[in-house]
């Protein structure tokens, strides 16, 4: 006779297969988190969702390090290079945030905005993908950035047909693809539909070279759409610092200048003779070459925070560790505050005069308030405000590591320069949804060499 009661309980109690998430799968969670949370906060989404990355980042850091077997040395040997490096600038951090009485939600927000991508690509590099999570993670890039793509251009005609709310932006300045509505959100979609286009362009072989080279054309047609010449200029000037790393190799470095040079020369045909929505922009801001002399008002614009926060200086040390992290004009003293203070205020965040101060000068400038190329609020001036020389260096050092353990083409080394130069004119190279695609670029370029080296054949090419 069958016992059906210990039958139902076998049935209902046997094992159950657990489940759990893998490192790949919280590295995709934490890149949804930075790519999308701005449209979707847009949609009605309380703003909180903008900070979610913040913690699944480091999440995802914790567990890929704790969980991950590989043994390759270089591998291993490149990882902890990161994490010293990143501990150096902590460091730095916390003594310039006990020197200026900075709280301590300050210290991790600073750190996350300016080392998230060194984690997130801590966090791929560390283990080991296989060919199958290699195209996994690609895949994802990929689609993200089309999708981006695809939902600025289509923003193009609906905000003109008055569908789309514009807020307080201009009609082109809210083309900004998934990173609708967010200050410099065309900036950054633009950015991001350029990087990943290039590497598409690049990497793709076994795709068509008119299908590869249609993405990039999409994407420089966002450019002049959005109003983000910015972008443009940023690239360009990347490139040719590039062309000056290339000093040991004549004959790269030749035809980076030759197709730079052609480039150069069709696009100021196209800029004389073209009238294309942009192309005017261009024109404009090229022939006011008055402001751009040594005392020119484009340079005193942009320089006038260096006087204000060295006005604050109580002591040589602040030479060393500046004015405290969030204080001056990096992304979270000049803009995360004004943002999101009802937010972090409650948590204990600190603030300094002297980014007020700097705001009134922008208020008070027509050549800042009409291009953000003049703005005198901009990473580098921020981490140096923030951190001080120290601090700076520090910072320049976790970039050295980057440079010459991870980046390992040229492409990545160009990605780098794009991330640098853009420090010199805005706050992009803070903004997560920009940095974070960089750096999974990067991790991407050097995993595919590592899955070579190890498969001892050529890296892989199809999509």
């Amino acid at each position: 006779m069958i016992n059906t009661k210990n039958s139902i309980n076998q049935h209902f109690w046997k094992p159950r297969k657990q489940v759990y998430l893998t490192s790949l799968s919280l590295i995709i969670i934490a890149f949804i988190s930075i790519f999308y949370p701005r449209i979707i906060s847009a949609a009605g989404v309380p703003k909180v969702i903008n900070f979610a990355h913040f913690l699944l980042v480091p999440f995802a850091l914790i567990v890929a390090i704790t969980k991950t077997r590989t043994k390759d040395s270089k591998q291993i040997a490149t990882t902890w290079e990161i994490i010293t490096a990143c501990f150096i600038f902590l460091g730095v951090m916390l003594a310039s945030a006990l020197l200026n009485k900075a709280g301590a939600i300050n210290v991790f927000l600073d750190f996350m905005i300016l080392c998230e991508p060194f984690l997130m690509l801590l966090t791929i590099v560390c283990i080991p993908l296989t060919p199958a999570s290699f195209q996994k993670l690609r895949a994802w890039l990929l689609g993200s950035a089309l999708i981006n793509l695809l939902v600025a251009l289509i923003q193009k005609p609906l905000i003109e047909m008055g569908k789309i709310s514009v807020a307080q932006y201009t009609p082109q300045d809210a083309v900004q693809g998934v990173f609708y509505l967010s200050g410099a959100g065309n900036y950054i979609s633009c950015s991001v539909s350029l990087a990943v286009g290039l590497y598409y362009l690049l990497n793709a072989k076994t795709v068509s070279i008119w299908l590869r080279a249609f993405w990039l054309l999409l994407a420089f047609w966002q450019l002049l759409i959005s109003d983000s010449k910015q972008v443009l200029i940023v690239f360009v000037v990347a490139w040719m610092l590039l062309v000056f790393f290339k000093y040991n190799d004549f004959g790269k470095a030749l035809m980076y200048i030759i197709i730079f040079t052609l480039f150069i020369i069709g696009f100021y045909w196209c800029m004389e003779n073209l009238e294309i929505e942009g192309l005017e922009a261009f024109k404009y801001w090229f022939s006011r070459t008055e402001l751009y002399g040594p005392d020119g008002e484009a340079v005193r614009t942009k320089m006038a925070a260096v006087p204000m926060i060295v006005s604050y200086y109580k002591s040589p040390l602040n030479w060393l560790f500046g004015l405290g992290p969030g204080h001056t004009v990096g992304r979270l003293g000049g803009w995360f505050f004004r943002d999101y203070w009802s937010l972090l205020g409650p948590l204990g965040a600190t603030t300094h005069p002297v980014s007020t101060e700097v705001w009134d000068k922008v208020y008070a400038s027509w050549l800042a308030k009409e291009s953000s190329m003049f703005m005198p609020l901009f990473s580098w001036l921020g981490v140096w405000g923030d951190l001080g020389f120290l601090g700076l260096g520090a910072y320049l050092y976790l970039g050295y590591v980057l440079w010459s353990r991870v980046c390992v083409d040229d492409f990545c080394k160009f990605l780098t320069l794009t991330l640098f130069v853009f420090g010199l004119i805005f706050t992009q190279m803070e903004e997560a949804g920009q940095t974070l695609t960089v750096a999974i670029l990067i991790s991407l370029q050097w995993h595919e060499r590592r899955l070579a080296r190890q498969a001892h054949q050529h890296p892989l090419n199809n999509v």
